[in-house]
């Protein structure tokens, strides 16, 4: 380019071989990151001391703090800082060491530990494909591509296990953890739309038939492209949280108190740590009884009064906090991103003989359930990602350390052990629902050739015992 665009800033950015693309001021040449290349300008520009990532005039610094993008913004009511996280006890700060670095000799301890702790756990999943129709249309679309068609059926399947456990219905909250673009609780919009009939046609529906479902999406980063902008007036309530599930308190949460709806907590590729937040946000959210009855009385909202049939809708809770817990359904994702501080089944580790080393080995040795396996002409999982990812559009199916043990097992033995450590990891999940009153399982609801990562973890109250 040898000349700026008309109107455009007069400054060539050497890294990039082109001239800045900013919109100048009238009669000025530069913009104003580049005013300093003016002759006579009035204020040098420093760089900003929230950001260092761009400048301001030096003369205008006071104004521009109050403004700046990077201010620290006021948190939220339903903010509360590690409210889902696991007691800070100190063995977090272990040093984490890689398979690569132990011996042959403590990899073997640890396999022994591995084959004890999983005797007498369900290792086998059962596989449970299943679909919905509303997304038939969708899937049979020709324009979606290999990747749109893939997640299409991932969702089909997820809304088909809901369906199956009495979860999809309406007069109850959904609350999609780790939303992403909220694709998820798009199609459970559409599911629950009334169909239009000869009869609904000429009448309209009644407030309450209009307002009886919510979905509340919780992403902690900002997303572009958001799907759930487009239901805001089609009868369903939305509202998107931008927060950290490890601070999300849902008995603050304002939308939660209006109706206070029995919850049905969703989840697509809920990654490592974050699936163990969502659940203790869900199971350990502050009911409203527990500030006024003593036990033996529910004292989370997770623990509901157990219900004859699931079809039926419960009564929603009293004043003060969100309804009960309905049920749950998320697919698990890259459990090498687990954290002991975070994970829910501690206390079943503990009654193994096992602590956070070995939480943190078993972690990494899972990854060898899916390394190798991965197409080559599969996007790799994006670098410098944060342990407790939560976005839920994407699925991370890395492969660390493949190489590590070879010589000392095969591909095969690698793979097998890689999926005992996640049955362990997630026998922990299923025993900290079960403490909380829910019948929970594992399915495989979706194939290897779909996703290597495919187990879908759901979980009900529990039927009450019968006379």
């Amino acid at each position: 380019m040898a000349a700026p665009l008309p109107g455009r800033c007069g400054f060539f950015v050497e890294k990039k071989k082109r001239f800045c693309k900013m919109i100048v001021a009238r009669g000025k040449v530069f913009c104003g990151e580049h005013a300093t290349q003016e002759e006579g300008g009035s204020s040098r520009r420093i760089t900003c001391p929230l950001d260092p990532k761009h400048t301001v005039s030096e003369d205008q610094l006071d104004k521009h703090l109050k403004k700046c993008n990077s201010r620290e913004k006021p948190k939220p009511v339903y903010y509360v800082e590690n409210i889902n996280s696991g007691p800070a006890d100190g063995d977090e700060t272990l040093p984490q060491v890689s398979l690569c670095e132990r011996s042959r000799s403590e990899l073997q301890s640890l396999l022994d530990k591995l084959k004890t702790a999983v005797s007498g756990l369900q290792c086998e999943v059962e596989d449970s494909v299943l679909s919905h129709p509303v997304l038939q249309e969708e899937l049979n679309n020709p324009k979606n591509g290999d990747s749109a068609h893939k997640h299409l059926r991932q969702q089909s399947s997820i809304l088909g296990h809901l369906e199956a456990l009495g979860l999809l219905g309406r007069g109850r909250c959904f609350v999609e953890f780790g939303a992403g673009r909220g694709k998820l609780s798009h199609w459970i919009h559409e599911a629950l739309k009334t169909p239009k009939t000869p009869e609904n046609q000429e009448t309209s529906e009644t407030p309450e038939t209009q307002e009886d479902v919510q979905i509340l999406l919780v992403e902690r980063c900002s997303t572009r492209f958001k799907v759930d902008g487009k239901h805001q007036d089609g009868g369903v309530e939305f509202e998107r949280l931008q927060v950290d599930i490890q601070h999300l308190d849902l008995s603050k949460v304002p939308l939660l108190h209006q109706k206070k709806l029995p919850l049905v907590g969703v989840g697509k590729h809920l990654c490592g740590a974050a699936t163990d937040l969502a659940l203790r946000c869900l199971m350990e959210t502050p009911g409203p009884r527990e500030q006024t009855e003593p036990p033996p009385k529910r004292l989370r909202t997770s623990d509901p009064e157990p219900e004859p049939e699931r079809d039926t809708e419960p009564e929603p809770a009293p004043a003060g906090g969100p309804g009960p817990v309905l049920g749950v359904a998320v697919a698990l994702c890259c459990h090498h991103r687990c954290e002991w501080r975070h994970y829910v089944g501690r206390s079943f580790f503990l009654q193994r003989g096992l602590g956070a080393t070995e939480f943190s080995a078993f972690c990494r040795m899972s990854s060898w359930a899916t390394c190798g396996l991965r197409p080559a002409n599969q996007d790799a999982p994006p670098q410098g990602q944060e342990p407790t990812n939560q976005r839920g559009e994407e699925e991370h199916e890395p492969a660390e350390e493949a190489d590590a043990v070879i010589g000392f097992l095969t591909a095969a033995e690698r793979e097998h052990v890689g999926r005992l450590c996640k049955r362990l990891i997630d026998g922990g999940r299923l025993d900290f629902l079960e403490t909380h009153g829910f019948t929970s399982r594992l399915s495989r609801y979706a194939s290897r050739q779909l996703t290597l990562e495919n187990i879908l973890l759901t979980a009900v109250p529990q039927a009450p015992p019968t006379s």
